[in-house]
């Protein structure tokens, strides 16, 4: 072991978080005064975590598109939480499982799963739209918190099995209020599970402002009760996310147990298509929040290394442009669906309720049939 090691595991042994946000860019993108002890990532790294960063967020807006041309019945945007969703798929091996919410998009795409297969759901299928265990990413969640649980026995799980597996699970500051948050913290810090708890306080819980939710130093305060290493870190900071993140999943592979970060950003568009932001919040504290743009405090700090350059980002750009419309050109591909499959696959042997259900739905289906073949 080197002399670096000791001082990685002490970082969350410590297990009060910091009494302000842990950053290493400024809202400029300039290095700020810190002394966290936390890695910071290589400018290798965070070239690529920019890549990732520029490519989500076109991902995101094209989605925001498909929605508003019918592709999709629903899309929560991501835009301004890039850094908290690229890191959070960048620290992990391949090996590692993720568990998302429904928010999550951009760090599926970061994971490497397809553009169109996480739109599935959204789009209508009655699955999740990828294969979780060929890409190791829990189907993104609806129901806040409930995944928290799932990931901390996984975790568990794979410990059991004697693996080096570590489980990310991501939930946002709306979670916290559950009571799933509280008991998947509890399970994995009494069974010491190698599962990393990824808070994105986006400061609301749809309209409900965090205020309202919790009076706590934090929410990454949360955790010392349990026992938990906790830190906050400012979500819109690339490289302190990247940081904490690399050294969170670290120590919960090195068998030091669970470990909580929050992480505070901003959700700059609504709720989803079907909300209007504009009647809880208001249009400065969005404009705030636009002037720290995790892109854009990245790109000022890699202009400065000389690491990416006009070429660069020419030729970036074109990409996630190719990307997006290879993606429209998928979404608008009419998908065939089978109303009966909703019934089929819900338990291996169907209940007799399901199929009372399933017949109904197969008479209705003869019968408009039959009435368009008249």
């Amino acid at each position: 072991m080197t002399i670096k090691e000791p001082l990685r595991v002490r970082q969350f042994e410590k297990f009060l978080p910091a009494a302000s946000p842990v950053q290493y860019l400024d809202v400029e993108g300039n290095p700020a005064d810190s002394d966290a002890r936390y890695p910071r990532p290589t400018d290798d790294r965070l070239v690529a975590m920019y890549r990732n960063m520029v490519r989500g967020r076109r991902f995101d807006q094209q989605s925001t598109a498909l929605t508003k041309q019918g592709r999709l019945a629903v899309y929560p945007s991501a835009r301004g939480q890039e850094a908290c969703q690229v890191s959070a798929a960048m620290c992990l091996r391949d090996t590692d499982w993720l568990f998302p919410t429904y928010r999550d998009s951009m760090a599926l795409a970061t994971r490497g799963i397809p553009a169109a297969e996480i739109l599935g759901m959204l789009a209508g299928d009655w699955h999740c739209g990828y294969d979780p265990v060929a890409h190791r990413t829990a189907p993104q969640c609806t129901p806040l918190a409930t995944q928290l649980l799932h990931a901390a026995g996984l975790a568990y799980a794979e410990q059991r099995r004697g693996r080096e597996t570590v489980v990310l699970a991501l939930c946002g500051d709306g979670a916290t209020s559950e009571g799933d948050f509280h008991e998947a913290l509890n399970f994995a810090a009494v069974f010491h599970a190698p599962v990393v708890f990824l808070v994105q306080n986006n400061g609301f819980a749809i309209s409900v402002p965090l205020a309202r939710q919790t009076v706590a130093p934090s929410l990454a305060h949360k955790g010392v009760g349990y026992g938990i290493g906790s830190e906050q870190v400012d979500g819109n900071d690339p490289v302190a996310m990247m940081g904490i993140l690399d050294e969170a999943v670290h120590f919960a592979r090195e068998g030091n147990g669970p470990v909580l970060v929050e992480a505070h950003t901003y959700r700059l568009d609504s709720h989803t298509n079907a909300d209007d932001a504009s009647r809880y919040r208001d249009s400065a504290e969005v404009e705030d929040w636009l002037a720290r743009d995790p892109i854009a405090r990245l790109r000022t700090y890699l202009r400065r290394e000389n690491r990416i350059d006009d070429d660069f980002e020419a030729q970036l750009n074109a990409e996630a442009e190719t990307q997006a419309a290879a993606l429209r050109a998928e979404m608008n591909i009419e998908r065939a669906t089978d109303p009966t499959e909703l019934f089929r696959y819900v338990f291996a042997e169907p209940t007799p309720q399901l199929r009372e259900q399933l017949a109904d739905v197969e008479a209705e289906l003869a019968a408009e049939s039959e009435e368009i073949d008249r």
